[in-house]
């Protein structure tokens, strides 16, 4: 029986994916990196960090080191996210019917804390999660599964117990790895990935989330 409802938030709550790899290709370019907006989808669900480290590798540069990139991506993104506000259909649905569920409700991110912070309180969403997970600081970032291992952990709950939303493959594949229930819910471009068949739903937006489909998990 599940206990746990656990959402990403990039690209899942938020459309900010077309920010990250707006402030990619402005700031590796700066730095001299040729990158397309297409080689980011290629990362997409990867800790920012991990991303820098493997365009430093590709294509070094000089001035700026790695951690000072990552910084200046990861608020580069706050910005563009405070600015537009673009929060997904669907969420607070969503989010309203894993409550009604008495789910206990947390939000799990490869993204860095203070930008998990400033997107949830420019989407006024503040209050919806329980509990608020970052993979940061960890070893490993999705898809390895430690992120989501730890939300459990802290929520009480075995990882069986729980539902896991995602829009990327990485994250999903973290989702999985972890061996919890897991619902997909990827960009309609990238929706005909035969890789999407390791959910336990996929879903066309979070419009379609309802008591009755997480109960059928």
């Amino acid at each position: 029986m599940l206990k746990a409802a656990i959402f990403d938030m990039d690209g899942l709550l938020v459309d900010s994916e077309p920010f990250w790899q707006r402030a990619q290709v402005e700031v590796f370019s700066s730095l001299g990196v040729t990158i397309s907006q297409q080689e980011t989808l290629e990362t997409m669900g990867l800790r920012i960090d991990h991303i820098v480290d493997l365009w430093f590798e590709r294509q070094p540069w000089q001035g700026s080191n790695c951690a000072e990139v990552n910084t200046l991506i990861t608020k580069r993104v706050e910005a563009l996210v405070k600015e537009h506000q673009p929060m997904l259909p669907g969420v607070r649905e969503a989010i309203q019917a894993c409550q009604e569920l008495d789910l206990k409700v947390a939000l799990a991110s490869s993204s860095p804390m203070s930008l998990i912070h400033a997107t949830l309180d420019a989407l006024a969403l503040t209050d919806a999660f329980s509990a608020l997970f970052s993979a940061e600081h960890l070893r490993f970032g999705k898809p390895h599964p430690e992120v989501y291992l730890n939300a459990a952990d802290a929520l009480g709950v075995s990882p069986h117990e729980c539902v896991a939303f995602e829009d990327s493959l990485n994250g999903l594949l973290a989702v999985k790895a972890a061996r919890m229930k897991g619902i997909a819910v990827p960009e309609a471009h990238l929706s005909a990935d035969l890789r999407w068949s390791i959910a336990d739903k996929k879903l066309n937006s979070l419009l379609e989330v309802n008591k009755e489909l997480i109960l059928s998990l």
